[in-house]
Protein backbone atom coordinates (compact mmCIF):
# COMPACT_ATOMS: atom_id res chain seq x y z
CA UNK A 1 0.00 0.00 0.00
CA UNK A 2 3.26 2.10 -0.41
CA UNK A 3 1.64 3.10 -3.35
CA UNK A 4 -1.91 4.07 -3.67
CA UNK A 5 -3.49 4.44 -8.07
CA UNK A 6 -6.88 5.11 -8.75
CA UNK A 7 -8.95 5.98 -11.79
CA UNK A 8 -12.87 6.11 -12.31
CA UNK A 9 -15.14 7.43 -14.85
CA UNK A 10 -17.97 7.19 -17.18
CA UNK A 11 -18.39 3.42 -16.69
CA UNK A 12 -19.39 4.22 -12.81
CA UNK A 13 -16.49 2.09 -11.63
CA UNK A 14 -13.54 3.23 -9.40
CA UNK A 15 -10.50 0.66 -9.76
CA UNK A 16 -7.44 0.31 -7.75
CA UNK A 17 -3.99 -0.31 -9.86
CA UNK A 18 -0.87 -1.84 -9.12
CA UNK A 19 1.08 1.04 -10.23
CA UNK A 20 4.20 -1.34 -11.58
CA UNK A 21 2.46 -4.15 -12.46
CA UNK A 22 -0.37 -2.70 -14.06
CA UNK A 23 -3.12 -5.00 -12.70
CA UNK A 24 -6.10 -3.73 -11.45
CA UNK A 25 -6.99 -5.27 -7.82
CA UNK A 26 -9.97 -3.56 -6.37
CA UNK A 27 -12.76 -2.26 -7.80
CA UNK A 28 -15.60 0.03 -6.27
CA UNK A 29 -18.72 0.26 -7.95
CA UNK A 30 -20.45 3.76 -8.00
CA UNK A 31 -23.72 3.52 -9.17
CA UNK A 32 -25.25 6.82 -8.79
CA UNK A 33 -22.99 9.00 -11.42
CA UNK A 34 -20.00 9.63 -13.45
CA UNK A 35 -16.81 9.65 -11.17
CA UNK A 36 -15.68 13.62 -12.21
CA UNK A 37 -12.89 13.80 -9.53
CA UNK A 38 -10.88 11.31 -6.85
CA UNK A 39 -8.38 12.76 -3.63
CA UNK A 40 -6.65 10.53 -1.79
CA UNK A 41 -6.27 11.53 2.15
CA UNK A 42 -2.34 12.71 3.30
CA UNK A 43 -2.12 9.32 5.38
CA UNK A 44 -3.37 6.72 2.62
CA UNK A 45 -6.70 5.69 4.70
CA UNK A 46 -9.45 7.18 2.48
CA UNK A 47 -10.39 7.88 -0.74
CA UNK A 48 -13.22 10.65 -1.48
CA UNK A 49 -15.07 10.21 -4.43
CA UNK A 50 -16.68 13.44 -6.49
CA UNK A 51 -20.10 12.69 -8.34
CA UNK A 52 -23.32 14.32 -8.84
CA UNK A 53 -24.05 15.57 -6.62
CA UNK A 54 -22.40 13.82 -3.60
CA UNK A 55 -19.17 13.27 -2.12
CA UNK A 56 -18.48 9.69 -0.98
CA UNK A 57 -15.30 8.60 1.34
CA UNK A 58 -14.34 4.99 0.99
CA UNK A 59 -11.87 3.48 3.32
CA UNK A 60 -8.97 2.43 1.11
CA UNK A 61 -7.42 -0.10 3.85
CA UNK A 62 -10.93 -1.73 3.98
CA UNK A 63 -12.59 -4.01 1.52
CA UNK A 64 -16.04 -2.65 2.73
CA UNK A 65 -17.48 -1.50 -1.04
CA UNK A 66 -19.52 0.56 0.58
CA UNK A 67 -18.82 4.68 1.47
CA UNK A 68 -17.72 5.06 5.40
CA UNK A 69 -19.64 8.81 4.89
CA UNK A 70 -21.26 10.94 2.38
CA UNK A 71 -21.60 14.46 2.48
CA UNK A 72 -24.53 15.96 0.72
CA UNK A 73 -25.05 19.71 -0.04
CA UNK A 74 -24.15 20.29 -3.18
CA UNK A 75 -27.05 20.36 -6.26
CA UNK A 76 -24.77 19.51 -9.30
CA UNK A 77 -21.91 18.08 -10.57
CA UNK A 78 -18.76 17.94 -7.97
CA UNK A 79 -15.94 19.30 -10.19
CA UNK A 80 -13.34 19.50 -7.07
CA UNK A 81 -11.60 17.58 -4.28
CA UNK A 82 -9.38 18.65 -1.77
CA UNK A 83 -7.82 17.45 1.61
CA UNK A 84 -6.46 19.23 4.40
CA UNK A 85 -2.86 18.44 5.08
CA UNK A 86 -4.08 16.29 8.23
CA UNK A 87 -7.25 14.99 6.75
CA UNK A 88 -8.93 17.16 8.94
CA UNK A 89 -11.52 18.80 6.46
CA UNK A 90 -12.22 18.50 3.18
CA UNK A 91 -12.94 21.13 0.13
CA UNK A 92 -15.17 20.77 -2.87
CA UNK A 93 -16.11 22.72 -5.38
CA UNK A 94 -19.39 22.35 -7.86
CA UNK A 95 -21.24 23.50 -10.86
CA UNK A 96 -23.60 24.70 -8.64
CA UNK A 97 -21.44 27.44 -8.06
CA UNK A 98 -20.41 26.94 -4.26
CA UNK A 99 -17.63 25.76 -2.91
CA UNK A 100 -17.75 24.41 0.15
CA UNK A 101 -15.63 22.96 3.48
CA UNK A 102 -16.45 19.76 5.09
CA UNK A 103 -15.59 18.00 8.79
CA UNK A 104 -14.57 15.05 7.12
CA UNK A 105 -15.06 13.65 11.10
CA UNK A 106 -18.40 14.28 11.11
CA UNK A 107 -19.88 14.99 7.76
CA UNK A 108 -20.83 18.86 8.82
CA UNK A 109 -20.53 21.59 6.47
CA UNK A 110 -18.15 24.41 7.84
CA UNK A 111 -18.02 27.00 5.24
CA UNK A 112 -20.28 27.82 1.94
CA UNK A 113 -18.47 30.18 -0.27
CA UNK A 114 -20.83 31.18 -3.69
CA UNK A 115 -19.24 32.02 -7.00
CA UNK A 116 -22.32 33.24 -8.57
CA UNK A 117 -21.23 30.69 -11.16
CA UNK A 118 -20.27 27.75 -12.01
CA UNK A 119 -17.39 26.49 -9.90
CA UNK A 120 -14.51 24.15 -12.54
CA UNK A 121 -11.54 23.23 -9.68
CA UNK A 122 -10.46 24.31 -5.87
CA UNK A 123 -7.07 23.68 -4.10
CA UNK A 124 -5.98 24.25 -1.29
CA UNK A 125 -2.81 26.76 -0.34
CA UNK A 126 -0.10 24.59 1.27
CA UNK A 127 -0.52 27.47 4.19
CA UNK A 128 -3.78 25.61 5.08
CA UNK A 129 -5.53 28.83 5.27
CA UNK A 130 -6.57 29.67 1.92
CA UNK A 131 -8.45 28.11 -0.84
CA UNK A 132 -8.13 28.99 -4.31
CA UNK A 133 -11.18 27.92 -7.11
CA UNK A 134 -11.50 28.87 -10.62
CA UNK A 135 -15.07 28.98 -12.82
CA UNK A 136 -17.18 29.45 -15.64
CA UNK A 137 -17.39 33.16 -15.05
CA UNK A 138 -14.12 33.58 -15.86
CA UNK A 139 -12.98 34.41 -12.38
CA UNK A 140 -10.02 32.85 -9.95
CA UNK A 141 -11.13 33.30 -6.55
CA UNK A 142 -8.67 33.42 -3.38
CA UNK A 143 -10.71 32.78 -0.39
CA UNK A 144 -9.36 33.40 3.39
CA UNK A 145 -10.84 30.69 5.87
CA UNK A 146 -10.04 32.77 9.01
CA UNK A 147 -11.97 35.95 8.11
CA UNK A 148 -14.20 33.76 5.77
CA UNK A 149 -13.89 36.11 2.94
CA UNK A 150 -12.69 36.48 -0.74
CA UNK A 151 -9.19 38.37 -0.70
CA UNK A 152 -8.73 38.30 -4.28
CA UNK A 153 -10.29 37.99 -7.84
CA UNK A 154 -8.39 37.47 -10.84
CA UNK A 155 -9.43 37.40 -14.24
CA UNK A 156 -7.01 35.95 -16.84
CA UNK A 157 -9.24 36.69 -19.39
CA UNK A 158 -12.76 38.46 -20.04
CA UNK A 159 -15.81 36.00 -20.61
CA UNK A 160 -13.50 32.99 -20.57
CA UNK A 161 -14.47 29.87 -18.59
CA UNK A 162 -11.08 29.06 -16.16
CA UNK A 163 -11.06 25.06 -16.03
CA UNK A 164 -8.31 24.65 -14.07
CA UNK A 165 -6.28 25.74 -11.13
CA UNK A 166 -3.07 24.71 -9.27
CA UNK A 167 -0.69 25.89 -6.47
CA UNK A 168 2.62 24.88 -6.28
CA UNK A 169 3.59 23.07 -2.95
CA UNK A 170 5.73 25.42 -1.54
CA UNK A 171 3.02 28.48 -2.01
CA UNK A 172 5.36 30.24 -4.50
CA UNK A 173 3.22 29.93 -7.84
CA UNK A 174 -0.45 29.57 -8.74
CA UNK A 175 -1.42 28.56 -12.06
CA UNK A 176 -4.93 28.56 -14.11
CA UNK A 177 -6.36 27.22 -17.81
CA UNK A 178 -9.18 28.30 -19.46
CA UNK A 179 -11.01 28.46 -23.38
CA UNK A 180 -12.64 30.66 -25.59
CA UNK A 181 -15.51 29.19 -25.12
CA UNK A 182 -18.29 31.64 -23.39
CA UNK A 183 -21.50 29.82 -22.34
CA UNK A 184 -21.37 27.24 -19.48
CA UNK A 185 -21.96 23.51 -20.36
CA UNK A 186 -21.89 20.56 -18.26
CA UNK A 187 -17.88 19.84 -18.10
CA UNK A 188 -17.47 16.94 -17.13
CA UNK A 189 -20.41 15.00 -19.42
CA UNK A 190 -20.91 14.98 -22.99
CA UNK A 191 -19.30 17.85 -24.85
CA UNK A 192 -20.77 19.15 -28.06
CA UNK A 193 -18.36 21.60 -29.13
CA UNK A 194 -14.87 18.85 -29.70
CA UNK A 195 -14.43 20.30 -32.67
CA UNK A 196 -14.64 24.37 -31.64
CA UNK A 197 -11.53 26.58 -32.10
CA UNK A 198 -11.24 27.16 -28.35
CA UNK A 199 -7.68 27.36 -27.09
CA UNK A 200 -5.90 26.10 -23.93
CA UNK A 201 -4.24 29.03 -22.35
CA UNK A 202 -1.70 28.73 -18.84
CA UNK A 203 -1.36 31.88 -16.75
CA UNK A 204 1.05 31.75 -13.87
CA UNK A 205 1.22 34.37 -11.23
CA UNK A 206 3.77 34.48 -8.34
CA UNK A 207 2.20 34.33 -4.52
CA UNK A 208 4.46 36.48 -2.08
CA UNK A 209 3.31 36.28 1.63
CA UNK A 210 3.84 39.59 3.39
CA UNK A 211 2.91 39.88 7.08
CA UNK A 212 -0.64 41.92 6.26
CA UNK A 213 -1.68 39.64 2.99
CA UNK A 214 -1.07 37.20 0.14
CA UNK A 215 0.06 39.14 -2.76
CA UNK A 216 -0.29 37.81 -6.17
CA UNK A 217 1.63 38.91 -9.24
CA UNK A 218 0.93 38.15 -12.48
CA UNK A 219 4.28 36.57 -14.37
CA UNK A 220 3.41 35.22 -17.71
CA UNK A 221 0.85 33.66 -19.81
CA UNK A 222 0.91 31.34 -23.52
CA UNK A 223 -1.27 28.98 -25.27
CA UNK A 224 -0.23 25.52 -24.56
CA UNK A 225 -2.87 23.48 -26.89
CA UNK A 226 -4.61 24.99 -29.81
CA UNK A 227 -7.85 22.98 -28.31
CA UNK A 228 -9.73 22.72 -25.27
CA UNK A 229 -7.77 22.72 -22.03
CA UNK A 230 -8.89 20.45 -19.24
CA UNK A 231 -6.24 20.13 -16.88
CA UNK A 232 -3.01 22.35 -15.49
CA UNK A 233 -0.97 20.89 -12.55
CA UNK A 234 2.35 22.12 -11.40
CA UNK A 235 4.99 19.01 -9.79
CA UNK A 236 5.63 18.49 -6.36
CA UNK A 237 9.62 19.90 -6.98
CA UNK A 238 7.72 22.99 -9.04
CA UNK A 239 10.32 22.35 -11.82
CA UNK A 240 7.37 21.59 -14.13
CA UNK A 241 3.74 22.27 -15.23
CA UNK A 242 1.44 19.43 -16.80
CA UNK A 243 -1.17 20.48 -18.82
CA UNK A 244 -4.14 18.38 -20.76
CA UNK A 245 -6.33 18.90 -23.62
CA UNK A 246 -8.83 17.63 -25.90
CA UNK A 247 -6.17 17.66 -28.40
CA UNK A 248 -5.41 14.20 -27.13
CA UNK A 249 -1.97 14.82 -25.66
CA UNK A 250 -0.78 16.11 -22.01
CA UNK A 251 2.27 18.57 -22.33
CA UNK A 252 5.25 18.78 -19.61
CA UNK A 253 6.27 22.63 -19.29
CA UNK A 254 9.58 23.45 -17.54
CA UNK A 255 9.82 25.72 -14.73
CA UNK A 256 13.16 25.42 -13.80
CA UNK A 257 15.80 28.77 -13.95
CA UNK A 258 18.11 26.12 -14.22
CA UNK A 259 17.10 24.12 -16.86
CA UNK A 260 20.23 23.72 -19.26
CA UNK A 261 18.16 23.53 -22.36
CA UNK A 262 16.65 26.91 -21.53
CA UNK A 263 19.75 28.14 -21.18
CA UNK A 264 21.15 27.03 -24.57
CA UNK A 265 18.37 28.34 -26.17
CA UNK A 266 17.61 31.81 -24.68
CA UNK A 267 21.86 32.20 -25.27
CA UNK A 268 21.26 31.65 -28.37
CA UNK A 269 18.82 33.65 -29.02
CA UNK A 270 20.15 36.76 -27.83
CA UNK A 271 23.08 35.85 -29.95
CA UNK A 272 20.77 35.44 -32.63
CA UNK A 273 19.25 38.81 -31.78
CA UNK A 274 22.13 40.76 -31.65
CA UNK A 275 23.78 39.30 -34.73
CA UNK A 276 20.25 41.02 -36.62
CA UNK A 277 21.14 44.47 -34.54
CA UNK A 278 24.67 44.38 -35.96
CA UNK A 279 23.83 43.50 -39.33
CA UNK A 280 20.41 46.45 -39.41
CA UNK A 281 23.15 48.86 -38.40
CA UNK A 282 25.71 47.91 -40.49
CA UNK A 283 23.00 48.14 -43.37
CA UNK A 284 22.19 51.48 -42.25
CA UNK A 285 25.30 52.87 -42.31
CA UNK A 286 26.62 51.17 -45.86
CA UNK A 287 22.59 52.98 -46.88
CA UNK A 288 24.03 56.58 -44.83
CA UNK A 289 27.44 56.29 -46.51
CA UNK A 290 25.68 55.67 -50.17
CA UNK A 291 23.30 58.46 -50.03
CA UNK A 292 25.93 60.66 -48.89
CA UNK A 293 28.02 59.65 -52.17
CA UNK A 294 25.06 59.96 -54.28
CA UNK A 295 24.44 63.52 -53.00
CA UNK A 296 27.88 64.73 -53.51
CA UNK A 297 27.71 63.44 -56.61
CA UNK A 298 24.70 65.35 -58.00
CA UNK A 299 26.24 68.61 -56.23
CA UNK A 300 29.33 68.09 -58.57
CA UNK A 301 26.60 67.75 -61.71
CA UNK A 302 24.69 70.80 -60.69
CA UNK A 303 27.64 73.19 -59.78
CA UNK A 304 29.89 71.70 -62.89
CA UNK A 305 26.59 72.83 -64.66
CA UNK A 306 26.86 76.62 -65.01
CA UNK A 307 23.45 77.38 -66.61
CA UNK A 308 21.83 74.74 -63.74
CA UNK A 309 19.65 77.37 -61.48
CA UNK A 310 21.74 77.32 -58.12
CA UNK A 311 18.30 77.42 -56.26
CA UNK A 312 17.94 73.96 -57.22
CA UNK A 313 20.84 73.09 -54.39
CA UNK A 314 19.23 72.77 -51.25
CA UNK A 315 18.75 70.78 -47.91
CA UNK A 316 15.79 68.50 -47.45
CA UNK A 317 15.22 65.98 -44.45
CA UNK A 318 14.39 63.13 -45.85
CA UNK A 319 12.50 60.12 -43.34
CA UNK A 320 14.34 57.80 -42.20
CA UNK A 321 12.86 54.27 -43.32
CA UNK A 322 12.71 51.90 -40.88
CA UNK A 323 11.94 48.39 -40.11
CA UNK A 324 9.17 47.41 -37.63
CA UNK A 325 10.13 46.26 -34.26
CA UNK A 326 10.24 42.61 -33.90
CA UNK A 327 7.73 41.39 -31.53
CA UNK A 328 9.42 39.31 -28.61
CA UNK A 329 7.96 37.96 -25.13
CA UNK A 330 9.74 39.42 -22.27
CA UNK A 331 9.51 37.24 -19.17
CA UNK A 332 9.52 39.39 -16.02
CA UNK A 333 13.05 38.62 -14.00
CA UNK A 334 11.85 35.78 -11.11
CA UNK A 335 9.65 34.28 -13.69
CA UNK A 336 10.35 31.10 -15.43
CA UNK A 337 12.24 30.65 -18.49
CA UNK A 338 10.62 31.69 -21.69
CA UNK A 339 10.71 30.56 -24.74
CA UNK A 340 11.40 33.73 -26.82
CA UNK A 341 10.73 31.90 -30.07
CA UNK A 342 7.52 30.35 -29.49
CA UNK A 343 6.47 33.41 -26.27
CA UNK A 344 5.93 30.08 -24.21
CA UNK A 345 7.38 28.15 -21.23
CA UNK A 346 9.87 25.69 -22.66
CA UNK A 347 8.28 22.42 -23.54
CA UNK A 348 9.98 19.55 -22.22
CA UNK A 349 8.37 16.49 -23.95
CA UNK A 350 4.29 16.06 -25.33
CA UNK A 351 2.55 13.00 -24.54
CA UNK A 352 0.33 11.94 -27.37
CA UNK A 353 -0.26 8.22 -27.67
CA UNK A 354 -3.83 8.65 -26.32
CA UNK A 355 -6.06 8.70 -28.77
CA UNK A 356 -8.81 10.86 -27.61
CA UNK A 357 -9.71 13.68 -25.11
CA UNK A 358 -6.73 13.86 -22.14
CA UNK A 359 -8.30 14.68 -18.74
CA UNK A 360 -6.29 14.61 -16.04
CA UNK A 361 -3.25 13.27 -14.50
CA UNK A 362 -1.14 12.90 -11.51
CA UNK A 363 2.46 13.06 -11.00
CA UNK A 364 4.63 10.99 -8.83
CA UNK A 365 6.12 12.12 -5.97
CA UNK A 366 9.34 12.56 -7.06
CA UNK A 367 8.09 14.54 -10.04
CA UNK A 368 10.00 11.83 -12.41
CA UNK A 369 6.42 10.39 -13.70
CA UNK A 370 3.47 11.67 -14.65
CA UNK A 371 -0.28 9.46 -14.94
CA UNK A 372 -2.53 10.23 -17.45
CA UNK A 373 -6.49 9.57 -18.24
CA UNK A 374 -8.03 9.51 -21.28
CA UNK A 375 -11.96 8.80 -22.50
CA UNK A 376 -9.81 6.44 -24.88
CA UNK A 377 -10.71 4.32 -21.62
CA UNK A 378 -6.93 3.74 -20.75
CA UNK A 379 -4.32 5.45 -18.10
CA UNK A 380 -0.87 5.26 -18.20
CA UNK A 381 2.44 6.15 -16.69
CA UNK A 382 5.10 7.98 -18.39
CA UNK A 383 8.58 8.59 -18.11
CA UNK A 384 8.82 12.41 -17.91
CA UNK A 385 12.75 12.30 -19.02
CA UNK A 386 11.77 10.00 -21.75
CA UNK A 387 8.47 10.51 -22.71
CA UNK A 388 7.90 6.78 -22.72
CA UNK A 389 4.86 4.97 -21.42
CA UNK A 390 6.37 2.81 -18.70
CA UNK A 391 2.68 1.12 -17.60
CA UNK A 392 -0.37 0.92 -19.87
CA UNK A 393 -3.77 0.74 -17.19
CA UNK A 394 -6.74 -1.41 -18.84
CA UNK A 395 -9.94 -2.03 -17.36
CA UNK A 396 -12.50 0.71 -17.93
CA UNK A 397 -14.79 0.30 -20.70
CA UNK A 398 -15.92 4.24 -20.78
CA UNK A 399 -13.88 6.71 -20.51
CA UNK A 400 -11.77 7.41 -17.74
CA UNK A 401 -12.01 11.00 -16.23
CA UNK A 402 -10.14 11.25 -13.44
CA UNK A 403 -6.56 9.81 -11.44
CA UNK A 404 -5.67 10.05 -7.96
CA UNK A 405 -2.22 9.03 -7.21
CA UNK A 406 -0.18 9.01 -3.74
CA UNK A 407 3.38 7.57 -3.57
CA UNK A 408 5.13 9.67 -0.77
CA UNK A 409 6.57 7.64 1.70
CA UNK A 410 5.30 9.57 4.85
CA UNK A 411 2.17 11.79 5.55
CA UNK A 412 2.45 15.43 3.28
Amino acid sequence: MSVILCTAGHDHTIRFWEALSGICSRTIQHPDSQVNRLCITPDKRFLAVAGNPNIKLYDIKSTNPNPVMTFEGHTNNVTGLAFHCEGKWMVTSSEDGTVKVWDTRTGSLQRNYNHHAAVTDVVIHPNQGELISGDWGGMVRVWDLGESVCTHQLIPAEDTAVLSVSVASDGSLLSAGNKAVRSPSALLRKCTFANSKSQGHVYIWRMVQTDEATRIIPVCTFQAHKNYLTRVLLSPDVKHLATCAADHTAKVWNLDSDYAPAKVAIKEWNELQAQKETDQKNGKDNSEANEAANQNREMMRIFSDLTMDRDLLRITDNASRQEPPQQTFTATPDGPPMDPAQNTLFLETTLANHQRWVWDCAFSADSAYLVTVSTDHYARLWELSSGNIIRQYNGHHRGALCVALNDYSEPR
